[in-house]
């Protein structure tokens, strides 16, 4: 079976995240995407208005019509900083037989030689770089962090970079919906709309509960 891993704050999950899910799912096949709310990142200290209950909600009532989509609470439940490389561990333990395909940002994969153990995150999974307005790569080489450059070889007709331990880095690109949290998140705080943005039932949700209203 193929997983895709999709993490993220979701503070909260729009349709920007559902779209590069599924993107992900058809280019490369994947029997189902993984929605992994993180419970305390460590590069968002202030994540916390918002509880990761409400935010794990929120990601249920989004993809509750996507059959190939799941939710898992697994950082809530492990407690302490949600680090990448411990979450890729445990879902490695729990479907040693399957392959793992890791959707991220170009932003984040610009900044992965800050990540906890990043070298070992290659070694338990495929990476799927998703390119979005205002968030790009020009090279999945040079992005990478000189001291792993030697473990990695370009396959040109592929258009991926192929790793010593056979997993890949993949470049997605074309998914084009410029929609970020903070900026539903200031629209909230100002009472206007954002329909269109999230799926109706997060915005009935974050009505019903006066999220991010006075900075809650």
């Amino acid at each position: 079976m193929k997983i895709g891993i999709l993490g993220g704050t979701f503070n909260p999950i729009h349709n920007a995240h559902l779209r590069i899910a599924e993107e992900a799912r058809d280019v490369f096949q994947l029997d189902r995407v993984m929605f992994i709310p993180a419970a305390t990142p460590p590069h968002k200290p202030h994540v916390g208005e918002l509880s990761f209950a409400s935010r794990l909600d929120m990601v249920r009532l989004a993809i509750a019509d996507n059959p190939s989509f799941s939710a898992s609470d697994m950082e809530g439940q492990r407690g302490g900083r949600s680090y990448s490389i411990d979450t890729l561990r445990a879902l490695k333990a729990e479907f040693p037989d399957d392959e793992l395909y890791f959707i991220v940002g170009a932003d984040s994969f610009n900044d992965i030689s800050t990540w906890r153990e990043y070298a070992a995150i290659f070694t338990l999974c495929n990476l799927v770089c998703v390119q979005r307005p205002g968030s790009t790569i020009k090279s999945l080489a040079k992005a990478l962090p000189v001291a792993m450059a030697p473990q990695f070889c370009y396959d040109s007709a592929a258009k991926r970079l192929n790793h010593s331990s056979g997993h890949c880095v993949y470049a997605l690109d074309g998914v084009l919906l410029d929609i970020s949290s903070s900026h539903i998140r200031q629209l909230v705080r100002g009472r206007r709309s954002i329909r269109y943005l999230v799926p109706d039932a997060v915005d009935h949700y974050i009505k019903e509960q006066r999220l991010y209203i006075d900075g809650r």
